[in-house]
């Protein structure tokens, strides 16, 4: 048996119509509060957008590829 402890909060309209908003059916209220603030990566944050899954995955690719890169030292 799970023991859930509540608090209750009080919220302006205009911010629970933009809470319910990004709430999918079977989300609760605190499953996306605790999506929307929990701790993200550039990349996750790109990719939480869906505008441009795309750019997101070239970006991810381009990082993998920095990792792989080694630096050099250049006297100018």
């Amino acid at each position: 048996m799970d023991i859930m402890a509540t608090k209750t909060i009080t919220i302006t309209l205009d911010a629970y119509k933009k809470l319910r908003a990004k709430k999918a059916s079977n989300e609760s209220f605190t499953d996306i509060i605790l999506k929307l603030t929990r701790k993200k990566n550039t990349l996750d944050y790109i990719r939480s957008l869906k505008t441009n899954t795309e750019l997101a995955d070239n970006i991810g690719k381009n990082d993998a590829g920095n990792k792989k890169s080694k630096t050099q030292k250049v006297d100018l």
